[in-house]
């Protein structure tokens, strides 16, 4: 019996970067389980769409299939998205079992990845000094969401002995900026603000240029395509597999 195949959804964008990211961390994937079938697919304007991914997998004689949702909070909207697609997946082939697991969420384990990507910037910037982090994510209506986040920022000061402010591209306050201002008027001048998004996008493109105008020293780049994250997808597929088995 074959493992089922896993879908890694992401919710889509115009931006090619965004969606190159994602393709190069599903390629990560594939990597750490070769002996899987792994696609990526999004739920808009990007291409593979997750209807033609889907159609593709049970004309190759898949029966079972784990999504896995690219999304690092379980905001709403984007989470009523994916359950929409999934179920009118499963309707349009009524012997496929399909299913969606825990969106893949931020783990503690992305705390080194958090800090390879600052020490890069850091070092691009010739920052050797710094006394306080911003961490900035993207936000939610969803309080709960946004606590997820501010918790892996207390765990993220905590591993530095820094001060840490968790920051929102949208919904939430604060802002970047706001968040850099922040400990600004306290007299701290070596800022650094840490980039909880998956993949470039507009949302990442406008903290950065808050975090910036506020006097941010430096900014890293997205988690991206990191063995680290891709474990993460696997250890979310791993869970949905085993919800997959008849009890």
């Amino acid at each position: 019996m074959s493992a089922p195949a896993l879908v890694a959804l992401a919710p889509g964008g115009r931006d090619p970067q965004a969606v190159a990211t994602v393709t190069a961390l599903v390629a990560e994937v594939r990597a750490l389980r070769p002996d899987l079938r792994v696609e990526v697919a999004f739920l808009e304007r990007a291409r593979p769409s997750f209807d033609t991914v889907v159609d593709r997998l049970a004309r190759a004689g898949h029966d079972e299939v784990v999504v896995v949702p690219l999304l690092l909070t379980n905001e709403g909207s984007a989470s009523g998205d994916v359950a929409r697609a999934v179920l009118a997946a499963g309707e349009r082939h009524p012997g496929l079992r399909i299913s969606a697991s825990e969106v893949l969420g931020v783990s503690p384990s992305f705390l080194g990845v958090l800090d390879e990507r600052l020490r890069d910037a850091l070092r691009v910037h010739r920052v050797r000094e710094l006394d306080a982090l911003v961490l900035a994510g993207e936000g939610s209506g969803d309080a709960l969401a946004n606590q997820t986040v501010a918790r892996l920022a207390r765990m993220w000061g905590a591993r530095h002995h820094l001060p840490v402010t968790a920051a929102y591209a949208t919904t939430a306050p604060p802002a970047t900026g706001e968040a850099v201002r922040a400990f600004r008027g306290q007299g701290r001048r070596h800022i650094a603000v840490g980039s909880l998004f998956l993949a470039p996008g507009a949302l990442t493109s406008r903290a950065a240029e808050l975090a910036l105008e506020a006097g941010a020293v430096a900014i890293s780049e997205p988690l991206g395509a990191h063995p680290e994250v891709a474990r993460g997808v696997l250890a979310r597929y791993a869970v949905g597999a085993v919800e997959l088995v008849p009890v």
